[in-house]
């Protein structure tokens, strides 16, 4: 199977390009340099050229503020980006593997976990244009995984984890929000999952939405304490404070916990808890100093 992956130099793109090496399939490794899914033509000459039979999307418009003043931008790559890749697997017989967000939740409290059929209620622009992706893929009706996850992190790339190693080390006092909850997740887990579910052929039979999160729930502060503690970061103080401490255009969802069960029982997978794998990506990025 001919596998192209977009949005390769990303968190999930970098995790699976390592995964790819134990791979009897064929990969295809992409970025906006090498092809533009904004551009239909150039998506489906590169699936018909190649003889693509899967797309593993992993490129976004991810940067939740500059959404707010760009919107145009963000849609075209969450949304009339994701309806080309779309097209392109319904013109070929394949299947799509999208990543969608917990940000196509947040209008409307939770209190318990988010279940695949829960109204979506986006509060800003990333959030809307991640679900107009969604919906261009159903409106097209290709097979397709769409996998909605949350707190992404990783030895790669800009993210939280790396951000608070980089400014706890400073010392000083650090306020880090307690009333935003959610579980955080590590890419390489996500990547794993994915990766595992295209060797054997599980995602046959099986389009849908998906949620895919680590096991528990937490705060920012929650986790920032953790980030320092096993980062061994002894200087700096981190204390709770509210959200509206910090002023935003984005209405973040303030409760964003995502019920895994769907995607567990359907592939038979196990989930490690999200203190388990943050261990894992600190010792990572330590061993890379």
């Amino acid at each position: 199977m001919n596998i192209l992956v977009t949005g390769s130099h990303g968190q999930l793109g970098t995790h699976l390009s390592l995964l790819a090496e134990e791979s009897q399939h064929r990969y295809y490794f992409t970025d906006v340099d090498t092809l533009d899914i904004c551009r239909r033509d150039a998506v489906l000459n590169f699936v018909l050229t190649n003889g693509i039979s899967m797309i593993i999307n992993c490129a976004a418009y991810t940067n939740v503020d500059k959404a707010e003043d760009d919107e145009a931008a963000a849609e075209l790559v969450n949304g009339v980006a994701v309806r080309h890749l779309a097209d392109a697997m319904k013109v070929s017989g394949g299947t799509l593997i999208h990543f969608s967000t917990d940000y196509v939740f947040g209008g409307a409290v939770y209190n318990t976990p988010c279940r695949e059929d829960a109204e979506p209620n986006p509060t800003g622009a990333y959030g809307r244009t991640k679900l107009h992706g969604e919906e261009a893929i159903a409106e097209v009706g290709c097979h397709s995984l769409i996998i909605r996850t949350s707190w992404l992190y990783s030895e790669y790339g800009t993210n939280f984890v790396k951000t608070m190693l980089r400014v706890l080390s400073v010392g000083g006092t650090r306020k880090v929000v307690f009333d935003q909850i959610g579980t955080p997740t590590y890419a390489g887990d996500l990547a794993r999952v994915v990766f595992d579910i295209v060797e054997d052929e599980s995602f046959r039979g099986a389009d849908g939405i998906y949620h895919f999160s680590d096991e528990g729930v937490c705060s920012w502060y929650d986790f920032a304490l953790e980030i320092a503690s096993m980062g061994n970061v002894k200087d700096c103080a981190i204390v709770p404070c509210h959200s509206d401490e910090f002023p935003s255009k984005v209405v973040r969802p303030p409760y964003s916990v995502l019920d895994k069960t769907k995607i567990k029982n359907t592939f038979g997978i196990t989930i490690p808890h999200w203190k388990v794998s943050l261990r894992k990506c600190i010792d990572n990025l330590q061993s890379i100093k």
